[in-house]
């Protein structure tokens, strides 16, 4: 028997319409995942169609998984990061939605206060237990989406819940029905999703939603949780690891809209970012991602970095205002007492800073020679240089002229006296032993002494 596909717009075998496989035994996956040993990466040289959605775009988990992972925001916390996240997210609301707990009085005075600002963008969403009485609570509050947990790994299943996936089917599916009677959407958290059987559990229940959110008219938002941070995006990638296999799969045998496609994922294995990208490319509108990559274990999806992918993809920002990243550095640095790692890509301290005299010699000349784009006018981060026994006479001139602001006939060269001088200081810093860096204070202490009217500038 074959029929059309409104997916595909083709007909279709109808062997593409997978039953659940009520299994005895969970499947563990165990040749990919031993435990005992590195997980595999295994190859079954399927390839999926790229296929990027119209419209694509983030949502943040700030204020939900973030927030699991480091002491509680205040309220008041909350509401100065969400006044950044839609300014960064601009009049687009390329970041769409942002999710917040409301199980304490503390959390529903942030939920409060970012409601009274009346902001469209990012829509405030919440997470939920499965509970009526939770749902009741989102409806009194005035959320119209909140996230249901339903995992769907047999590690969560069988494990985790003690239920067969036929149970766990039909509770998930009695859960999705209560946020349908409280007039709430529902975005179900397909929990542990790389670690799941694709065919024999999670298209049919997605089916089994998609057909649920048909009856009641209320769509349902699928967001694949990479929980783990196992996901892949190489091609020809087996499942359940493949990222392309999952985005395509549920949007072409479960027929779910991109725009209710979102991927969620983790970066145990130095791949949040890459697979977020993926997640886009292959059919998924939204990437789920937190400020700073702050989250659970190693962190979700870097939010800031994900701005940068926008634009990469798609050639511009669309009115995103990438400069509040910088903002929301210096907020969480100043005001959070939170230590970015100085490497980190966009926000940390050392991001487009160069040591080595060689290089800033470049940066003299041209600075993009060195840094890998127009920091200052993107991110209001003009690149740097720290000072050391490396930095040379080109890395002195180039701080001073990019600390005082000095450009033009008033910037200094390495040419010039003081400048000669100044090395010289330094220098004998360090044959006396020292091995760290010169501080901005320590440098201008030396400048005091060798050129103080640079302060008069």
């Amino acid at each position: 028997m074959i029929a059309k596909n409104c997916a595909s717009n083709l007909l279709e075998q109808s062997q593409y319409q997978y039953s659940l496989q009520d299994v005895p035994d969970p499947n563990l996956y165990r040749d990919i995942y031993p435990y005992t040993e590195i997980p595999k990466v295994a190859f079954n040289h399927r390839h999926v169609p790229i296929n990027m959605p119209k419209d694509i775009w983030i949502t943040d988990t700030t204020f939900r998984d973030g927030q699991q992972s480091r002491a509680p925001y205040t309220p008041e916390q909350i509401c100065d990061i969400y006044k950044m996240l839609s300014r960064l997210g601009g009049p687009n609301g390329l970041i769409r939605q942002s999710e917040f707990f409301v199980y304490t009085k503390k959390d529903r005075e942030a939920v409060a206060k970012c409601m009274d600002l009346g902001y469209e963008f990012p829509e405030i969403t919440t997470w939920i237990r499965a509970k009526k009485e939770d749902f009741q609570l989102v409806k009194e509050i005035g959320i119209k989406e909140t996230g249901i947990l339903v995992s769907c790994s047999d590690y969560h299943i069988f494990k985790k819940l003690g239920m067969t996936r036929a149970q766990a089917l039909y509770h998930y599916l009695g859960v999705v029905r209560q946020a349908f009677d409280a007039g709430i959407r529902p975005r179900c958290h397909l929990e542990d999703i790389t670690r799941a059987d694709f065919y024999g559990f999670v298209v049919p229940f997605v089916n089994a939603l998609m057909e649920l959110s048909r009856e009641a008219g209320i769509p349902v938002k699928i967001r694949m949780c990479d929980t783990m941070g196992y996901g892949v995006s190489y091609p020809g990638v087996a499942l359940p690891r493949s990222v392309p296999g999952i985005v395509y799969g549920l949007h072409h045998f479960s027929h779910v809209p991109h725009e209710m496609l979102e991927w969620h994922g983790h970066n145990d294995f130095y791949k949040g970012v890459s697979n977020a990208t993926s997640a886009w490319l292959y059919g998924a509108s939204g990437v789920n991602c937190s400020l700073l990559g702050i989250g659970e274990r190693t962190g979700n999806i870097p939010l800031e970095a994900m701005v940068i992918e926008y634009a990469s993809m798609r050639g511009t920002f669309d009115g995103m205002d990438p400069t509040v990243i910088t903002e929301i550095a210096h907020y969480f640095e100043k005001e959070l007492g939170y230590d970015i790692p100085p490497m980190t890509p966009f926000v940390g301290n050392n991001f487009n800073v160069t040591r080595a005299g060689i290089h800033a010699d470049g940066l003299m000349k041209d600075a993009e020679i060195y840094n890998i784009f127009d920091t200052e006018k993107v991110l209001n981060r003009p690149a740097e240089v720290s000072i050391s026994n490396t930095s040379g006479l080109a890395g002195i001139a180039y701080w001073v002229n990019n600390h005082f602001g000095l450009k033009g006939s008033d910037a200094v060269t390495k040419q010039d006296q003081f400048v000669i001088d100044m090395k010289a200081k330094i220098d004998a810093q360090y044959v006396d032993g020292r091995t760290t860096i010169m501080g901005d204070e320590e440098l201008e202490a030396i400048i005091h002494e060798l050129a103080p009217h640079l302060f008069d500038k």
